[in-house]
């Protein structure tokens, strides 16, 4: 059976905020089990989009400061106006 890929509702270099602390699903085997890995309203950065191969669901690789934690949409939304890029100062 093939699985149709679901059209992303977020694009490769966007900023978005963490909408839930973000736990580890066992995906980070040197964190503990459930441990907070972003906290809710954290800014972070999408840094790569892809699919779950079984659903088509699109997953995205969020950027939070150092750390790197894969999403899905009802996780994360667009970063409120005044914290995207084209909203910062240049000189």
């Amino acid at each position: 059976m093939n699985i149709v890929p679901i059209e992303p509702a977020y694009a490769w270099g966007m900023r978005v905020v963490a909408l839930d602390d973000l736990r580890n699903d066992g995906s980070y085997p040197e964190r503990a089990r459930d441990e907070c890995l972003v906290t809710a309203g954290t800014l972070g950065e999408i840094v790569n989009v892809g699919h779950v191969v079984e659903s088509g669901e699109p997953v995205y690789l969020v950027e939070f400061g150092r750390q790197v934690v894969g999403c899905t949409e009802d996780e994360i939304a667009p970063a409120p106006a005044g914290l995207q890029p084209e909203d910062e100062v240049r000189p």
